[in-house]
């Protein structure tokens, strides 16, 4: 039996109010467990299209359906328990005086018992490090901290699916590499991720698929190797894949492939060429 597509998009149109069409005819789908990164320059319609998955904007024209189901049947609120988001800015969801309370708002709606409640939320803290301030007031902690306190309000409702939009903007590279390993995990363990991202560092160490947006349209959807070696793709969003992936394609006479992602498989890559050559001239 196939499975159902855990995110469907048919014929994707979207306007805000009478304007000209912020999403046009976009159609694709996610299988349960991708990790997908979705990119394109400002304006593309990324965050437009990701709040369609939640029920915060609902098609013009066209169809999405989350685990078969057409969004425009549901309440936001039956959404949230399939779509977690994560927003940019997490001051725009976070609205308690203490962590705990914060994380366990959704959970209260939801009728869960006190008991319920508690573990849940507990796990939930646990699992983006910040157990010992549960009891803290949520704008006392630093920006990359209240993006964890905005991902445990997610993992706590258990949702199968979360989409982060900029997930480590304004955050140092310590608060950012937090928070990604915890996304990491997440997608190892099962959920499927959509992430929405500048920073083609974290698509080539993170993604496995790319959606690449352009002017509302889809202008490219693969996997991470292969989009981030057709540059003239990229270079129509104003984005560039990594320096070290830049660095590969320039040395491909040299036989280094042009879909390098990372500096460890560079210099492996490099380490395997010399030792080749240093065998054929034994």
């Amino acid at each position: 039996m196939q499975r159902k597509p855990r995110i469907k998009v048919e014929n994707l149109t979207y306007h805000y109010g009478s304007g000209p069409p912020v999403l046009k005819n976009i159609s694709f789908e996610t299988g349960k467990g991708e990790c997908i990164a979705l990119i394109g320059q400002n304006g593309a319609g990324k965050t437009t299209l990701a709040k369609h998955f939640n029920g915060l904007h609902r098609p013009s024209s066209g169809k999405v359906y989350i685990d078969g189901i057409d969004t425009t049947s549901m309440k936001v609120s039956e959404l949230a328990r399939k779509v977690g988001f994560v927003f940019q800015n997490p001051d725009h969801q976070i609205f308690h005086d203490t962590v705990a309370r914060e994380v366990a708002f959704g959970l209260k709606n939801l009728r869960l018992s006190r008991r319920e409640i508690e573990e849940r939320t507990a796990a939930a803290l646990e699992a983006v490090g910040l157990t010992e301030h549960c009891r803290t007031y949520p704008f006392n902690l630093s920006k990359g901290q209240r993006q964890r306190v905005a991902l445990a309000s997610v993992l706590a409702m258990r949702t199968e699916t979360i989409v982060l939009d900029e997930p480590t903007t304004g955050q140092d590279f310590r608060e950012s590499v937090q928070i990604m390993e915890i996304v990491r995990k997440l997608n190892e363990n099962g959920h499927t991720i959509i992430f929405i991202t500048h920073d083609m560092s974290l698509v080539a160490r993170y993604a496995r698929r790319v959606l690449v947006l352009c002017r509302g349209e889809i202008l490219a959807d693969g996997d991470v190797r292969s989009v981030f070696a057709a540059p003239e793709i990229l270079k129509k969003t104003y984005l560039r894949p990594p320096q070290i992936t830049n660095l590969a394609r320039r040395l491909g006479r040299h036989s280094i492939p042009p879909d390098v992602l990372g500096v460890r498989e560079f210099y492996e890559l490099l380490v395997k060429i010399r030792s080749e050559k240093i065998g054929c001239c034994s």
